[in-house]
């Protein structure tokens, strides 16, 4: 008997659909998209779900029907092909109005090109009903393509382009529609570095959570939301930009983590390779830093994401755990631009522990080409020393680092690919994060004056991280 179970084929989930008397809809497919209508053509009875195909594969064609657009495969050109092609349908339509639930389909792809130097990728939107009437629904994702044979490459996105229709017409559940667009592709032939799902119908979708699952499920290393909850692609907000980035638990962001933020970007923007109107200050969420104990507490990611986007701070989730990988990233994106990475400097021990490379074929001299590349510079923020008022600083670092790395130390130093924050507010270095973590779940009075009074405001408002107003006397 055959598993009731069993995920569809590509061709079973378009059969079904072009079987389906409610659901009927265009396709417009700018570049390799094409295989997309051409899976419910091969799958028979596609009279019952496409009203049109169509493809402006020429600029001036596109421009001409679309508008004009700086960049063919973005995200702007894929919103106007949805904008213009689905009000066409109860347009020329309205004898279906009352019985079907219309979609437009859309993608502006860009695949493997004949020397194999770009890298390929799209966007992927369909604008779709529930209910006939209904108001719509926009699902919008960025892929990128990782076959060497750009046949392959069409056919994945011709599979991911059925799953995504399918998966919107059939399932209503937000990570069930996401959790399926892979279906049908083994390996790591498609990524997916972001997926937005909005509409009436998906109103209590939280975005950022929906990104988080991108990352916790392995559809892409690293994903982008911005101060406002936004959802971003991170290769096309960060493309070409002086990138500085501050990793951190955030639970909750101190009066530490601002000054570390403020101090260092006082000095990146003076560095002679920065343009100040071309900086994007980023705040980082590893998988790591999520999951104590193998386990991500999504509640608890939608409070830290709160807070952080109450600064006014754009937000990356990647599962880069070291930050050799996380620069690596990051330098394919900016090409060659200015990248600083901010640092306490007990998280600069780690760096160095050789321990932490012993998996990688050069050591850690393979790894440091990568983290102390041409581009790339470390801004060390102070810490107190165990048990004492002393401040830790990179002068006190070398002091400690085995002999034989203290001519790397000197190396770096003497070519400016490390620097202290001289002017950090040291008053504040007793803070600890997970002691006020405590203490405000425990209802304790004088948490506040930790934490910015933005983060004050963020907790108390929504009651984030278990906070409950105390009955005794509160200190600000």
């Amino acid at each position: 008997m055959m598993d009731e179970f069993r995920k569809l084929t590509t061709q079973e989930k378009a059969l079904r659909i072009n079987l389906s008397r409610d659901v009927y809809g265009s396709f417009a497919e700018i570049g390799a998209g094409q295989e997309v209508a051409a899976n419910f053509f091969k799958a028979g009875g596609a009279s019952g779900t496409i009203a049109k195909t169509m493809s402006a594969y020429d600029m001036k064609f596109s421009d001409a029907i679309y508008g004009h657009c700086e960049r063919y495969v973005c995200e702007p050109r894929l919103m106007k092909m949805l904008d213009h092609e689905y009000p066409l349908l109860a347009e020329r339509l309205p004898h279906r109005i009352e019985t079907t639930k219309f979609f437009a389909f859309a993608n502006t792809v860009e695949i493997l090109n004949f020397e194999r130097t770009n890298q390929a990728h799209g966007w992927i939107g369909l604008r779709f009903q529930l209910q006939p009437k209904g108001e719509y629904n926009d699902c919008v994702i960025h892929v990128k393509m990782h076959d060497n044979d750009p046949l392959q490459q069409q056919y994945a996105l011709g599979v991911v382009g059925v799953n995504l229709i399918y998966a919107c017409t059939y399932f209503t559940d937000p990570e069930q529609i996401l959790m399926s667009l892979l279906d049908g592709l083994q390996g790591k032939r498609i990524e997916i570095d972001m997926f937005r799902l909005t509409g009436p119908d998906f109103k209590n979708v939280d975005n950022r959570l929906m990104a988080l699952k991108l990352v916790k499920n392995g559809f892409t290393r690293a994903a982008m939301f911005g101060p406002d909850g936004e959802v971003m692609q991170p290769s096309d907000e960060l493309y070409k930009k002086n990138i500085l980035v501050l990793r951190g638990r955030f639970r909750p962001p101190t009066h530490v983590n601002v000054d570390m933020l403020l101090a260092a970007r006082r000095k990146f923007k003076h560095e002679p390779d920065v343009e100040r109107s071309n900086i994007v200050v980023l705040t980082e969420l590893t998988l790591n830093d999520l999951s104590a104990d193998g386990t991500i507490d999504e509640k608890d990611f939608l409070h830290r994401a709160d807070i952080i986007c109450s600064l006014g701070q754009n937000v990356l989730i990647s599962n880069y755990f070291e930050y050799y990988r996380l620069v690596d990233y990051l330098s394919r994106i900016t090409r060659g631009k200015k990248i600083g990475i901010i640092m306490g400097v007990n998280a600069l021990q780690k760096v160095f522990d050789e321990k932490t490379y012993e998996n990688t074929r050069g050591g850690i001299l393979e790894c440091f080409a990568s983290l102390f590349g041409t581009n790339v510079k470390l801004y060390i923020y102070p810490a107190l020393v165990r048990n004492s008022a002393n401040i830790m600083t990179l002068k006190d670092f070398e002091e400690d680092i085995p002999a034989n790395l203290k001519n790397l130390f000197r190396y770096l130093m003497d070519n400016n690919k490390l620097e202290d924050i001289k002017d950090a507010n040291t008053k504040n270095l007793h803070i600890i994060s997970d002691h006020v973590l405590a203490m405000i779940k425990n209802g304790q009075a004088g948490w506040e004056k930790f934490v910015p009074h933005k983060v004050e405001e963020a907790i108390k408002e929504r009651g984030l991280f278990d906070y409950h107003p105390s009955a005794g006397v509160t200190v600000s």
